[in-house]
């Protein structure tokens, strides 16, 4: 280490010299200053301070304290940056880049869903045309009065004065198209919902999953596009799911905001009623970790809820025959369980299988561990496989159901519901498959697509009914169908929503059941009423193709053998999944 005395500031030096001469004389003036040793007394004394007092020659100041300390500046009060807190899993879910990320990408499956519908094209279903024909009727009766023609309520599969009078009203203005686009419009908030229900019980990737498989299933494609009341049913129980999800830390009585909905929603469409177990046992497995052996209080209050709403709306509304006819004591099918189990893992078990994945998972462990350092509250593991199981088990609810009556019919729409509730733990389950920070991506690509390409082709081919349009138009112009005549035609129900401004219901008769008194005097019934009419010339025009009821068609073809009363009079060929096809018209002589 140098022993050259460092020079003093260039502002300190005309001091320092002034000093050195005082003290020490003429030979300490020069400067540098010569290299000496200074009294013990000024070891502590620093040349390049100014001093705190005057000195005086010969007496110069002596330290007799401690150094004072260095003054430190004081801490601002706010931090110029705080770290914001990470949450475990997924990505950076609860932060608003997450956020507006999360909404863009379910802005972009919302629009893969409404083209998957509106690419599906075709004149009104047998359904479609029974829903808004009568909901016409109905609305007549509530703002003018009128006479219904039959009593919808006693067959209907929902109230006749909820989904058919909303139908028939948008119908008045924008026709089968605009019936079919508020169909669209309930598809896409369900899927909305079940988006925010995941991601409140899980995250934002699951929630993610969940709408994408969601969004592209059969049931979901085909219902965003038919103009009947199943797509505001699943809204409806969409719903009320969430209203059970969103109030999990509330109070108990706060689950009663789902009790409307659920109950519109059987009102709507009364297998829907399946499901309302569904949501009850939802709202205690929800609450569990929140409220405790108190949370059955919030199951009672749900399931007391609806059942109130339901009690005074069957009182208010008269006798519902149509929830005998067709949900509680509907009549037994043909079709093997072998079919319905096939035809149900066709149409959503790939769904259902990432549900199962996801449930599982869940089961053993609550989170993925992508920051095991961050520490979180999780779940209990018997909470959680109770979740797996009322959510997973609800999709096997109406495969269940309708192997119990034999019968497919509207299986394909009914599996739909199930996945709705099985889908946050298959969005949970496709998560997983992905594995932490994006470990395997290409796994959820392979199921998103399988599922989208599965879903375009069912939905194709359940989208395939009868090109009605040269029928109607036939019927109009040439027939020349007026207010007098009485109709015979295989799903009358086509002719008499379009033809309505010129015809009555009660002037079609359908091709399942007829009773006759024929001129021989004779009552018949069945398949012998019809063939017994058509020989009598009861009918003014016949339209058939054969599809629906061949037995009715091959009693038809056996009364117009050799019957002087009809000629075939047209044959428009039409084509569906099912084949090549053709609607055949009688008409009187």
């Amino acid at each position: 280490m140098s022993s050259r005395q460092p020079q003093p500031p260039q502002e300190h030096q005309q001091q320092y010299q002034e000093y050195q001469q005082e003290s020490y004389g003429q030979d300490s003036y020069a400067w540098p200053p010569q290299q000496q040793t200074y009294p013990p007394y000024y070891e502590t004394y620093d040349p390049y301070a100014e001093p705190s007092t005057p000195s005086s020659p010969g007496n110069p100041v002596r330290a007799t304290g401690p150094e004072p300390e260095p003054e430190t500046e004081p801490e601002p009060d706010d931090p110029g940056y705080t770290l914001p807190a990470v949450p475990e899993s997924s990505w950076a879910v609860d932060n608003r880049r997450g956020k507006l990320l999360g909404r863009g990408v379910l802005g972009c499956l919302l629009l893969v869903q409404a083209g998957l519908s509106l690419r599906l094209r075709g004149t009104a279903f047998q359904d479609e045309a029974l829903y808004i024909a009568s909901g016409h009727y109905e609305l007549n009766n509530l703002l003018h009065g009128t006479k219904l023609p039959v009593d919808f309520a006693g067959y209907f599969s929902g109230h006749p004065k909820l989904y058919p009078v909303l139908a028939a009203a948008v119908d008045s203005y924008f026709g089968l198209t605009g019936v079919r686009v508020l169909s669209l419009l309930f598809m896409l908030a369900a899927t909305g919902l079940l988006y925010a229900v995941t991601r409140r019980l899980f995250n934002l990737r699951a929630a993610l999953g969940a709408a994408a498989l969601f969004s592209v299933l059969q049931s979901t494609t085909v219902l965003g596009n038919f103009a009947t009341y199943d797509a505001a049913a699943i809204f409806l129980l969409a719903l009320s799911m969430y209203a059970v999800v969103r109030t999990d830390r509330m109070r108990s009585a706060a689950v009663l905001l789902a009790a409307p909905p659920a109950a519109l929603a059987f009102a709507v469409k009364y297998a829907s009623g399946l499901y309302l177990p569904t949501l009850v046992l939802l709202a205690v497995v929800t609450a569990h970790r929140h409220r405790g052996v108190k949370t059955l209080s919030r199951g009672v209050f749900l399931g007391a809820g609806i059942g109130a709403l339901l009690g005074a709306g069957y009182v208010l509304s008269g006798p519902l025959g149509g929830i005998s006819s067709t949900t509680t004591n509907r009549a037994q099918g043909a079709d093997s369980a072998m079919k319905l189990l096939e035809h149900s893992a066709e149409w959503g078990g790939l769904v259902f299988l990432a549900a199962l994945v996801g449930s599982v998972a869940y089961a053993l462990r609550g989170r993925m561990g992508e920051m095991p350092w961050i520490e979180g509250e999780t779940a209990g593991r018997v909470r959680r496989a109770g979740l797996g199981v009322v959510l997973t088990g609800t999709a096997l609810l109406a495969p269940a159901y309708q192997i119990h009556l034999h019968t497919e019919v509207s299986l394909y729409k009914h599996v739909g519901f199930g996945l709705l509730f099985a889908a946050p733990m298959a969005g949970l389950g496709m998560a997983r498959l992905v594995g932490p920070h994006f470990r395997h991506p290409q796994l959820g690509i392979m199921v998103y697509v399988l599922a989208l390409v599965f879903g375009m082709v069912q939905a194709q081919k359940a989208y395939s009914f009868p090109d009605s349009s040269p029928m109607v138009a036939y019927l109009r112009t040439v027939a020349h169908v007026d207010k007098k005549g009485f109709y015979l035609a295989e799903e009358q129900e086509v002719p008499a929503y379009y033809l309505r401004d010129v015809t009555g219901w009660n002037q079609w008769q359908n091709t399942y059941f007829m009773d006759y008194r024929g001129k021989d005097g004779k009552q018949h019934t069945g398949p012998d009423a019809f063939e017994q009419a058509v020989r009598d010339g009861r009918f003014d025009v016949i339209v058939m193709h054969g599809s629906v009821t061949p037995a009715t068609y091959e009693a038809v073809k056996k009364g117009l053998k050799g019957n002087t009363h009809y000629r075939l009079a047209a044959v428009f060929p039409f084509t569906t999944s099912s084949g090549q096809n053709a609607y055949r018209i009688w008409v009187k002589r």
